[in-house]
């Protein structure tokens, strides 16, 4: 029996760091990681829990959850940035969701206390950070990936800027 769910929750969730990259503004930013190809970063985590980042130097590539913090409001069909049709956004990484979210598996380069050097990063400086967890490919099945409407955009992702149309 599936339980109706509480419409009204709210979910609080607190920052436990924040992301700092070369990016102050939204417009001239990676779309993705791909695009933001050695690109360098840091991750300061806060002292209350750098304990947490124990034994995560082993990993090359971790992902970061993040609170896309400029995102005003929502659309639930948007115009991506690799296309020109309207698609809904939940078939897309556009910022503006109900929940704004964001993620990005970006390189470990080295870890220094509370600070993570990462490279490849596509996100703006000063974004507050929600979660790390380590890239593990093994854990995710890779046969019979479909990726939809973005069938003919493969490759185009590294050189596709953010224009502001997400504002």
């Amino acid at each position: 029996m599936i339980q109706p769910t509480n419409h009204g929750m709210k979910i609080t969730y607190q920052p436990i760091g924040v992301i700092h990259s070369p990016f102050t503004q939204i417009e001239g930013m990676p779309i993705q990681p791909a695009g933001g190809r050695g690109i360098q970063g840091k991750v300061e985590i806060f002292p209350e829990f750098q304990a947490g980042l124990s034994d995560l130097g082993g990993f090359s590539h971790i992902i970061l959850l993040y609170h896309l913090h400029r995102a005003r409001g929502y659309r639930l069909t948007v115009t991506p940035f690799l296309d020109d049709r309207s698609r809904g956004v939940f078939a897309t990484r556009a910022p503006k969701r109900p929940n704004p979210i964001g993620l990005s598996v970006v390189r470990l380069v080295k870890r220094e206390e509370n600070i993570l050097y990462i490279e490849n990063v596509d996100v703006l400086d000063g974004t507050p950070l929600l979660d790390i967890k380590p890239h593990i490919p093994d854990f995710e099945p890779d046969a019979d990936i479909r990726v939809g409407w973005l069938e003919d955009t493969k490759g185009e992702v590294q050189d596709k800027r953010s224009d502001g149309r997400f504002r």
